[in-house]
């Protein structure tokens, strides 16, 4: 009986030596991809990280490396077995990495962004549907993260890539350039694309909104502001709102250029004016 004891207990002791060893073989899987990745073999980083998920399944940050690794190699619009294949492998790891924790901001980024770029080279009634998962994403991340600045923005932009479409059909219909002056004449054409597409201009203006809040130079949300007033002007019942939102869009757009020019200039220049890159 006790010589039953010591050899359990050696197996014992054994198993967790085992597992150590197997641990340790993890991590030097893991800082192998780690170099692979840095250095761009995207390929050969993702084989590294299945071989430390393998040794140790806990690991915490293969699963999410992995993933990011697949992500990588991932090409936005390219619609080839192998580019899908990527796209799958990795929305499939994140959902993993969020099955252990829901509030792992880098997987809900991820995944945010992927639907977001899928949905670039999707026809009109693909594109809707795929932009409604990022939302999705999105806004788990601002419940993760309230200060999610570029979460709040490409709302905003999702906003705008469902309504613009609209309004350029209806002008094109109206014998009306883009750059025509608004309002729409044609009240009825007017009143439906309003019923229809109000609350998403609204929705576009609070996110870029937020976005602005948190970054008071996020000129890219200021050029999306100037698009949205500019737009919802040709929505206007009478000539004095319409004059109302196109001079808040000019503002928004004069912002934007002006703190594109603050930001030029504070990169350091060499002595030939040019921009030198710091590496960061």
């Amino acid at each position: 009986m006790r010589t039953s004891h010591i050899a359990l207990a050696l197996v014992a002791g054994a198993l967790v030596f085992l597992s150590g060893c197997d641990k340790l073989k993890s991590r030097d899987q893991l800082n192998q991809g780690v170099e692979a990745f840095r250095a761009a073999h995207f390929d050969q980083a993702a084989e590294h990280f299945k071989q430390a998920i393998a040794l140790d399944p806990n690991n915490p940050y293969a699963r999410e490396y992995l993933a990011t690794s697949y992500m990588s190699q991932w090409i936005p619009g390219a619609d080839s077995p192998e580019n899908n294949e990527m796209a799958r492998q990795a929305k499939e790891q994140f959902l993993l990495v969020l099955e252990k924790d829901p509030k792992d901001k880098t997987a809900l980024a991820y995944l945010a962004s992927l639907n977001y770029n899928a949905a670039g080279s999707l026809p009109p009634d693909q594109k809707a549907a795929q932009f409604d998962e990022a939302v999705k994403w999105y806004k788990r991340l601002i419940e993760v993260d309230p200060n999610a600045k570029d979460a709040y923005y490409t709302l905003g932009v999702i906003d705008w890539n469902k309504w613009y479409p609209a309004l350029m059909t209806a002008k094109a219909e109206l014998h009306m350039k883009p750059e025509d002056p608004g309002p729409i004449k044609d009240k009825k054409v007017r009143e439906e694309l309003k019923e229809k597409y109000s609350p998403i201009i609204e929705d576009g203006i609070q996110n870029l909104g937020k976005a602005l809040d948190i970054d008071k130079e996020y000129d890219d949300a200021m050029a999306y502001l100037n698009l949205l007033y500019r737009e919802r002007a040709d929505l206007a019942d009478n000539q004095d709102d319409y004059n109302r939102d196109i001079k808040t869009a000019d503002q928004y757009l004069d912002q934007s250029m002006n703190t594109k020019k603050i930001k030029a200039a504070r990169q350091p220049q060499n002595a030939g004016g040019i921009v030198q890159d710091s590496g960061k």
